[in-house]
């Protein structure tokens, strides 16, 4: 049996107005079954969605993983879609509670395997580390939200001084909306959906993204590339709109630093993506892709005016990477905090869990 392949997401992103959730987009209200997972750090949450993955992975499933901004090699959540099943992690920053107990939702709590007195010895050292990692997390979204400001200033450089034909992008729009959907309009999807996630969040390496894991081979890429300002975003969002006013399911992937602005757009029916090409998921062109360049909308408006861009983008880089440093080392402070939880917990018996749990899971397959 062939494996199943891997989707990797963000659910979530740290960004310029803090922790920024998506939670509700992990699977939709016709989940067939949604194991919910308690517990605090260390605890083996991760680990826990991690062996049941690898288990359906190697059964042929098909799987969604949604990893953790915090630690992007942490899980904060999986889903089968083939059995529309998902765990998730409920704990804080992302708190899940159950929307139909019993019925769909399922509660695990991993707290019933720790032992208590173990983690009371170390009470004080425990809340000493959760005031840090606080503390560190608002230094770094202040730094984040700094960084947007800069970016917006880059922005500007273009539009404040009238360097940007807006008449030429509207144009451009117009083309590309017309050569993807034609006069085609989607009378199948018996209900319009966007689901929005992140494809890059900024973690403590820094921005990391799973782009490569989203957009198949077969799909036909439009690649938007060009400075910041320069319209890209809006061109984006466009072909969104126009793809939910054909009744068209849209997957939407937000820009992790600002995720106001939507930086990928894919359209599966169609085989479809849009996609903006920035730092960290620069794309090279290859095949039938068609690339946009938005740069040839914009002209220069003076030396001076560049020095002052260049000034905001070195402003901006700076706040970025001071945002990294905060986050980096909130993930050491976290990793000490694991530490006193660790020891204290009944793996044997979590794993054992989690194996009945797969059961479960197999189970709801074969009623399918």
């Amino acid at each position: 049996m062939p494996r199943g392949k891997i989707k990797k997401v963000f659910p979530g992103s740290n960004s310029a107005y803090g922790f920024y959730s998506f939670y509700d987009q992990i699977i939709g209200d016709d989940a067939a079954r949604i194991f919910v997972i308690k517990g605090g750090p260390g605890v083996g949450k991760s680990t826990f969605m991690t062996n049941i993955a690898r288990e359906l992975i190697h059964l042929g499933y098909d799987l969604e993983c949604h990893c953790c901004s915090a630690d992007n090699d942490s899980l904060d959540g999986i889903v089968i879609p083939r059995l529309n099943i998902a765990c998730i992690d409920g704990t804080a920053p992302h708190v899940v509670d159950p929307k139909n107990p019993g019925a769909v939702d399922e509660i695990i709590h991993l707290g019933e395997f720790w032992n208590e007195a173990g983690m009371i010895a170390h009470r004080d050292s425990i809340l000493k580390a959760n005031r840090e990692i606080s503390r560190l997390y608002r230094r770094a979204y202040r730094y984040l939200a700094a960084a947007k400001l800069f970016i917006d200033e880059v922005e500007d450089y273009y539009r404040e001084h009238n360097a940007l034909d807006t008449a030429g992008l509207d144009r451009l729009a117009l083309e590309v909306i017309s050569e993807i959907f034609g006069s085609q309009i989607n009378e199948q999807q018996e209900k319009r959906r966007e689901r929005h996630l992140f494809a890059t969040a900024i973690t403590p390496r820094g921005p990391i993204s799973y782009l490569e894991t989203i957009v198949d081979s077969d799909y036909r890429r439009y690649i938007i590339s060009g400075d910041d300002g320069t319209g890209k975003n809006e061109l984006i969002a466009r072909i969104k709109d126009a793809a939910v006013m054909r009744n068209f399911y849209v997957e939407v992937y937000h820009c992790a630093l600002d995720p106001l602005k939507i930086d990928h757009v894919i359209i599966p029916q169609l085989k479809v993506a849009v996609l903006n090409s920035v730092t960290p998921h620069l794309l090279e062109p290859e095949g039938d892709d068609r690339v946009i360049e938005t740069d040839g909308f914009v002209k220069k408006p003076g030396d001076a005016l560049e020095k002052e861009r260049d000034l905001a983008r070195r402003l901006y880089q700076e706040s970025f990477d001071a945002a990294i440093s905060y986050i980096h080392r909130s993930h050491e402070v976290h990793h000490e905090l694991e530490k006193y939880y660790i020891p204290h917990m009944r793996f044997h018996e979590i794993n054992r869990l989690g194996e009945a749990v797969l059961e479960k899971i197999l189970s709801y397959a074969e009623q399918i």
